[in-house]
């Protein structure tokens, strides 16, 4: 079939599209259990499966709430008594003054993503526009949602070993670049792949670039505070008319209700909304709907102080530790892990590419994410892309346990 120059993209596979197939296996083709260590699901957490069960029964009782959210179309902005909850819980905890016509929901982050980049970058009449990513290794979803040509630049980091073991990456600020080609400028914090937190003075220095050259800032917040608030650093969270802030209800528990948050001035609020239109009719309105409630009272906070940011500190600890045990006089390193849910490893002296060790771990039934696909706008030779895997580390406990053995082995077989 002859495809539009559009729809030939996606032929030959993206990397976003091979992580989720693989995130929807449950075995190996030989039949036996995989260790599921890709892939970005959340942990299940008793506690908040608890609250959503309730609000969920909730709901259901409630005849004119469901019918408002649910049973008929919603507005292209979201639902609006989730946004005007939400607003007021941001205001009242960061004393902002954000107002309604700040905030749109999308179907989730993804699509919000999706949105955002082909807004602001791509052909903008007789000039090709990009977004300017300040270090990669950076998330995986970003690399193939351009409509048209590649829009994204992207620069190394500086890397500062931590002990035997550890590793961190920084911005290289003294090299950073804004060309006259560049619309935007956006992190995600926590990073995903590599736990990464942005220092709040890496922040604040990105911050004014982007108002030197007029123009955003995007902060990918989906792992971060208010909420799921997945981060074991100091950390603070400001936003202003230049900054545009995304946040997400997945890693809060719910990724399968596909619900993503976009703050921003209003110009881009619009935008947003007529794509929405476009593209959707209207977001899904369901979880919104359900979780209204949390997000009214600033429940949401409590659960996510008390029980998710608590779990996954203790996770990450865990985690370096079965890491540093199983990975014992190897030439092997982790990232440290600031937040978010992944283990990212570093192989500096593997003698093959990532993907063709992640094609010999699915062969011993352990899934992970090829390194290189998290490189998006990093054109350069760098042999760093092709030494690194990520590792989820929000599943079962023996599982990721000896899901990290049998990664070991295979590096030691590799080096």
């Amino acid at each position: 079939m002859d495809f539009s120059d559009f729809g030939n993209k996606f032929r030959g596979g993206t990397g976003i599209a091979e992580l989720m197939q693989d995130l929807a296996s449950t075995q190996n083709a030989d039949g036996q259990p995989l260790h599921e260590l890709g892939g970005g699901n959340p942990a299940q957490i008793p506690e908040i499966n608890a609250t959503y069960a309730n609000l969920l029964h909730q709901y259901a009782d409630n005849p004119v709430g469901f019918s408002r959210s649910s049973a008929r179309y919603g507005a292209p902005q979201g639902e609006k008594s989730f946004i005007t909850s939400l607003v007021k819980l941001l205001n009242r905890h960061h004393n902002w003054s954000i107002t309604e016509q700040n905030v749109v929901l999308t179907n989730g982050s993804q699509n919000a993503f999706f949105m955002l980049f082909n807004l602001l970058a791509g052909k903008h009449g007789s000039e090709h526009k990009k977004i300017l990513l300040p270090m990669a290794p950076e998330y995986i979803g970003y690399e193939d949602v351009a409509l048209g040509d590649s829009i994204f630049v992207s620069q190394r980091p500086i890397i500062d070993t931590i002990g035997e073991q550890q590793f961190k990456y920084r911005v290289d600020i003294d090299n950073l670049q804004v060309s006259s080609d560049i619309s935007g400028i956006c992190v995600s914090r926590p990073t995903n792949p590599t736990g990464n937190v942005l220092s709040n003075d890496e922040i604040k220095w990105l911050d004014e670039l982007a108002s030197q050259h007029d123009i955003p800032l995007i902060i990918d917040n989906a792992y971060g505070a208010p909420f799921p608030n997945i981060i074991n650093v100091p950390c603070s969270l400001h936003w202003h008319n230049n900054i545009v802030l995304t946040l997400s209800l997945s890693k809060f528990g719910l990724p399968g209700t596909r619900t993503g948050i976009v703050i921003a001035r209003p110009e881009i609020i619009d935008a947003l909304t007529q794509m929405n239109a476009v593209m959707n009719l209207s977001p899904t309105a369901l979880c919104a709907g359900i979780i209204q409630p949390i997000f009214e009272d600033g429940s949401v906070l409590e659960l996510s102080n008390r029980y998710i940011q608590p779990f996954y500190k203790q996770r990450a600890s865990d985690a370096m530790e079965w890491f540093e045990t199983a990975f014992a006089g190897l030439p092997a390193r982790a990232h440290k892990i600031e937040g978010a849910i992944f283990l990212w490893l570093w192989f500096p002296q593997i003698t093959i590419s990532s993907a063709e060790l992640y094609q010999r771990l699915k062969k011993r039934h352990v899934v992970v994410v090829p390194g290189h696909y998290f490189f998006p706008g990093l054109d350069t030779d760098w042999e760093h892309k092709q030494q690194c895997i990520r590792v989820n580390i929000s599943g079962n406990p023996d599982s990721i346990k000896t899901g990290l053995n049998i990664i070991a082995d295979e590096i030691r077989t590799l080096t």
